[in-house]
């Protein structure tokens, strides 16, 4: 793959809740649909570290380039049967990257206030919304990590084993490959969990624990040109 965009993604926080396709299928792109396992879909709601974006060749850029991140995603599949996942928000703490994503690549970054503090074997990602809103839609996640996960179950690898990302651009579909080593994964205990995030992403709140949690150091990440579904 000749990348158009690179980066890391480090210390992921993944939490999935079940969800109804039925509710998930009117927020996805034209021309794809609900990616679900025994009839079943899911929300994420995923906190990490962005480490170093860089542009074709170009190294990646330390300060604007490294934020915390945290996003809610859904699961797709297009026309091709290409499995990807769909931000409905993405939170991140650099004003100038998110001006960037929102005006030239139209994607739903919004500011936020946002800390990531590791003690020992526990992370808590903290987030804020600052603008455009709505103000005051948070998340406070705390894990305990884990054990490696040597074979990930089939949920865990439909969850993560995702290549590619459905968005509109300019009113017209698009995907968009990306390329990384496989998932390194590990055990994760919920410590805490207090969010708006997914309600303000448009989705019923979830209701109870999460179905999984999972953690991960991290991948090194490749984005290739972007094709229609």
């Amino acid at each position: 793959m000749n990348p158009l965009m690179t980066q890391s993604w480090l210390d992921l926080a993944f939490l999935h809740w079940a969800a109804d396709p039925a509710d998930v299928a009117p927020l996805l792109p034209a021309g794809t649909v609900p990616d679900t396992l025994d009839g079943v879909t899911y929300v994420g709601l995923v906190a990490f570290r962005m480490y170093r974006v860089g542009w074709l060749r170009l190294p990646g850029i330390p300060y604007l380039g490294t934020f915390p991140e945290t996003n809610v995603r859904l699961y797709s599949r297009d026309a091709q049967g290409r499995r990807g996942v769909v931000f409905r928000s993405l939170d991140a703490s650099r004003l100038i990257p998110v001006a960037v994503a929102r005006t030239v690549f139209r994607l739903p970054y919004v500011w936020s206030r946002m800390t990531i503090r590791r003690e020992a074997d526990t992370l808590a990602y903290t987030s804020r919304r600052r603008a455009p809103g709505p103000r005051g839609a948070h998340s406070r996640i705390v894990v305990r990590t884990g054990e490696r996960i040597g074979a990930p179950s089939e949920l865990e690898h439909f969850l993560t084993a995702r290549w590619g990302m459905h968005s509109t651009f300019h009113g017209r579909p698009m995907y968009l490959p990306n390329a990384h080593p496989r998932w390194p994964l590990h055990r994760a205990q919920l410590i805490e969990c207090d969010e708006s995030l997914v309600a303000a992403a448009g989705l019923p709140a979830p209701a109870g624990e999460p179905l999984s949690v999972l953690y991960s150091p991290g991948v090194p990440v490749r984005f290739g040109r972007p094709a229609r579904p």
